[in-house]
């Protein structure tokens, strides 16, 4: 593959639902340019961008791929994302080296969740999309029904640029809005032009006039031109309708089939025309000098002293680990010597390479705004910037939604804990919202994802790839154990056994401290010596060990004050060990005097949903022990809910609200508090903490 200049390098994220049919449509453009010789199908497992065996199993895309395609003067770098939730993290490292975007919809089935959840991705990053209706070539696919829910959703903005022709109920061909011009498709990427038939006048006519609007808005000119009447040339509609692609105030609609190849060229044609290069006028990307705090606009400036950023990293034991750059400024030569900043590491590099699936192509060279590889940076993460030492640069990290779901992990094979351990570290270097947390306190791992299915298949990933098992199962949940009053006991320990015995007496009260963060207050008032100084701190630890243990249901113990207030002592059988002995049997035998009660984990949530689920929402967390807070209403026509709720009830959240909302509905929570549990709990998970001590 040849070296691009960065104007005729197009960055394109696949975005879309869970199986619309995005991996399908890569494999077409891959196809239709002369990548491959024969398109793959997800079926087969032989396509290039799901190479990943888990992928070939499970038939859809689990992590973001990158396929890049050459047609006439452009390279296109398509960067194919999972559409299901759980990986939304991909998508985000896709969108971090993105210019513009394709999303893709199922003809058949419609605008869905994951539809919208792509607009709001690009929004948010500000790149400029495309629609892509694909199988067209299904009889009960509806192209204008498409249209008409992408307008109620995004008003005038949406603009098709194509409309479909059938005949005899297939689709064979597109009228081109913007030319007034037929296609017939004739099979393997090719078409000819033909008559615009009269049948798709009637929808010609209103899309026409939309465009010619979205034109006339570009210039004072052309909405004078456009308000007397006057005509615009094709090569005038054309650069101003790039204006408003690029701005993001028109988003065209095509259509097409991956699997038949119909329309697949005009969509490439779309990507090179409409869609932006790196350069974008309105987009800055500012790097920092660390040296001086001095920010730059690098803006893919190829004059430039080089810098990149590393958007994604591949750690598999198969084709190795490679971190995936995309080029801010200047050139990445072979055997430059490049910088790590954040890591303080210098490096020279042997190869430099572009990925396309599995396969690396290496390359002698990469220009400002081109996506590449490098192989074996151990010390480099995904979110670093490579500079020169000499001209050092950061570039702020891009963020990644944080994972809700979390299960306890044990390793299936006792020895296999460190193994489980480093493969874990390898997947999270790869995957940004895997996280593991090892709660020492409730003696258990926790594993976070972004939703069940995340979980199960990094379960299935650690047997495949890394040769480990591990079983999930559900967590503990951190309660807690207090008391409600004030108590006061007198406990002697004594023990004669030859030569020196033990002997410790302590009287103490115990009460409520009031402080539920804390464990413990000890203090003491003893008068006339009745218990020595240096026997204190042995008091003292053995209410410390006794804290970490409840005795109601073995969880730790918070908000107690111990005072020592009297005792005895023996010259010399009294010891250290007899007075924490003594503290410890005097704690165990006041805690369950001093009305003891169970506390419970609380949750401050958020649940942003449509509006139209709200009511749906907030019934379901009042059954879930919940208390709604208030309501906030947010943009585009959603709603945020904010409740307490306890963390017990969290518990395979993130798929009730996927079924309640269709996957509309995203939540983030918060620990908030301690509260006491209701008794129904309380006798729960004492009978809990019974059956699993048996």
């Amino acid at each position: 593959m040849k070296v691009y200049k960065t104007q005729d390098i197009r960055n394109v994220a696949i975005l879309g639902h869970g199986g619309c049919g995005k991996t399908s449509l890569v494999e077409a453009m891959a196809h239709v340019t002369g990548v491959t010789t024969r398109q793959g199908r997800i079926e087969d497992g032989n396509t290039i961008s799901d190479y990943d065996k888990e992928e070939i199993r499970r038939k859809f895309s689990i992590n973001t791929s990158v396929v890049p395609i050459e047609w006439k003067f452009w390279k296109i770098n398509l960067l194919d994302t999972p559409g299901y939730l759980d990986f939304v993290g991909e998508v985000d490292e896709a969108l971090a080296a993105a210019d513009g975007a394709i999303i893709v919809i199922n003809g058949k089935a419609g605008v869905e969740a994951g539809t919208e959840k792509a607009w709001e991705y690009c929004e948010k990053y500000g790149i400029p999309r495309v629609f892509f209706v694909t199988n067209m070539d299904d009889e009960h696919a509806d192209y204008m029904k498409v249209v008409e829910q992408l307008r109620e959703l995004y008003g005038k903005r949406i603009a098709p640029f194509h409309l479909p022709i059938r005949e005899d109920h297939k689709f064979t061909g597109v009228v081109n809005v913007v030319t007034l011009k037929g296609r017939r498709f004739t099979g393997d990427g090719k078409w000819e032009e033909r008559e615009v038939p009269d049948d798709v006048q009637g929808d010609l006519e209103p899309c026409r006039e939309a465009l010619m609007e979205a034109v006339a808005e570009t210039s004072e000119e052309y909405m004078e031109r456009y308000f007397d009447g006057g005509e615009f040339t094709v090569d005038e509609i054309i650069d101003a309708l790039r204006v408003n692609v690029n701005e993001g105030s028109v988003v065209p609609v095509q259509c097409g089939s991956g699997t038949l190849e119909y329309g697949i060229e005009g969509l490439i044609e779309t990507c090179v025309e409409f869609l932006p290069s790196p350069i974008r006028d309105h987009i800055k990307i500012i790097g920092k000098d660390p040296r001086t705090d001095k920010e730059h606009n690098v803006d893919y400036d190829s004059r430039r002293p080089f810098s990149a950023y590393v958007f994604k990293t591949i750690v598999d034991p198969f084709i190795g680990r490679y971190s995936l750059i995309k080029v801010c400024s200047g050139e990445l030569k072979s055997d430059a010597v490049i910088y790590n900043y954040d890591k303080d590491t210098e490096e020279k590099l042997s190869r430099i390479y572009i990925l396309r699936g599995k396969e690396a192509i290496e390359m002698p060279e990469l220009k400002a705004g081109d996506i590449g590889a490098i192989a074996k940076l151990s010390n480099t993460s995904t979110g670093d910037t490579l500079s020169l030492k000499a001209d050092p640069l950061v570039i702020d990290k891009f963020e990644v939604e944080a994972p809700y779901t979390y299960m306890r992990y044990e390793a299936i094979n006792k020895g296999d804990e460190d193994k489980v351990s480093q493969a874990l570290q390898k997947m999270m270097e790869e995957d940004l919202t895997l996280r593991v947390f090892n709660d020492k306190e409730n003696h258990q791992a926790l594993l976070y994802g972004m939703g069940d299915q995340h979980l199960d298949v990094t379960v299935s990933m650690l047997e495949a790839k890394y040769k480990v098992g591990i079983k999930l199962s559900k967590p503990r949940v951190p309660y807690r154990e207090t008391i409600r009053k004030k108590v006061t006991v007198r406990e002697k320990y004594k023990k004669q056994s030859g030569g020196h015995g033990q002997y410790g007496d302590v009287a103490m009260e115990f009460e409520p401290s009031g402080d539920l963060e804390t464990p413990y207050v000890f203090a003491e008032r003893v008068v006339g010596g009745a218990v020595p100084k240096n026997y204190f701190p042995a008091v003292e630890k053995g209410i410390q060990d006794s804290v970490g243990r409840g005795p109601m249901a073995g969880y730790p113990v918070v908000g107690v004050k111990a005072t020592l207030f009297d005792g005895s002592y023996h010259p010399v059988d009294s010891s250290e060990m007899a007075f924490k002995t003594a503290a410890r049997q005097a704690f165990k035998n006041a805690f369950v005097e001093a009305n003891p009660v169970i506390l419970e984990p609380i949750v401050s949530l958020s649940v942003v949903v449509p509006d139209g689920y709200t009511g749906d929402i907030m019934g379901d967390l009042n059954k879930k022990r919940g208390r709604v807070l208030g309501m906030n209403p947010t943009d585009k026509g959603k709603t945020e809910i904010v409740a307490d709720i306890p963390l017990s009830e969290i518990y395979g959240y993130s798929t009730n609200l996927r079924s309640m909302t269709g996957g509309r509905g995203s939540y983030a929570y918060s620990f908030s508090r301690y509260e006491q549990a209701p008794a129904d709990v309380q006798e729960r998970v004492i009978a809990d903490n019974e059956k699993a001590e048996q």
